[in-house]
């Protein structure tokens, strides 16, 4: 066989795997490590890790003496995000209280995820989870319809400068726990028309649906 043919050989061979393989990576559908990857970043870009569980609205009050309330907010005041006031406010006739009062600044306008569902409400959030390595799957097949539950390792690599300030995770240490090493997720996948997607998120709400009630995919 000739050098010519040799190459000849060489590239018509390369082309088809490059060709089989971009027909399986298209393939939404088929049940593999890179499309249930896919499938949960997809899900995690829209469900950020945030600071509230739910959904808060500002402006809050908080009574100076409790400062379980007030050093959650005097952290992210310390960030810029929150402004603080003090006032009085009466309990009795002749009784009143010193409070404070936090809104957010300017900054905190910038950072602040609003609640599409609840006018005037929503949250800070710090990221979201990206896969670093599917752990385990159930047995599933490519059929529309089928499940798997998925075990996985997530970072979250997108924190912003007040997320990672000491203050912030000290008064909110489930977002010190967020952003240290790798952490270990589970979740459920369901293969639709349009290929994989979360239908069960342990630890999220309403994680099957979108706010118009379809599976999010």
């Amino acid at each position: 066989m000739t050098i010519y043919a040799i190459r000849s050989t060489l590239r018509v061979a390369t082309l088809c795997g490059a060709a089989v393989l971009f027909a399986t990576g298209c393939n939404k559908k088929d049940d593999n490590n890179l499309n249930f990857t896919n499938a949960i970043n997809t899900y995690y870009a829209a469900h950020p890790a945030c600071l509230w569980s739910e959904p808060i609205k500002f402006p809050v009050q908080a009574d100076t003496s409790d400062t379980s309330k007030t050093s959650v907010y005097d952290a992210l005041v310390d960030q810029g995000l929150l402004v603080r006031t003090t006032a009085e406010k009466k309990k009795l006739i002749i009784a009143s209280e010193q409070v404070n009062n936090y809104d957010l600044s300017d900054k905190g306008r910038s950072a602040w995820t609003a609640d599409v569902q609840q006018p005037g409400f929503g949250n800070f959030c710090y990221g979201h989870r990206k896969v670093s390595s599917i752990d385990s799957t159930t047995p599933t097949t490519s059929a529309v319809g089928a499940t798997t539950q998925i075990s996985y390792h997530y970072t979250i690599s997108d924190a912003p400068g007040w997320a990672t300030a000491a203050e912030t995770q000290n008064a909110y240490p489930q977002v010190r726990a967020d952003l240290a090493d790798p952490k270990a997720g589970q979740v459920t996948l369901t293969n639709t028309s349009n290929g994989w997607a979360v239908s069960s998120a342990p630890g999220n709400r309403n994680a099957a649906s979108s706010v118009d009630g379809k599976i999010v995919e």
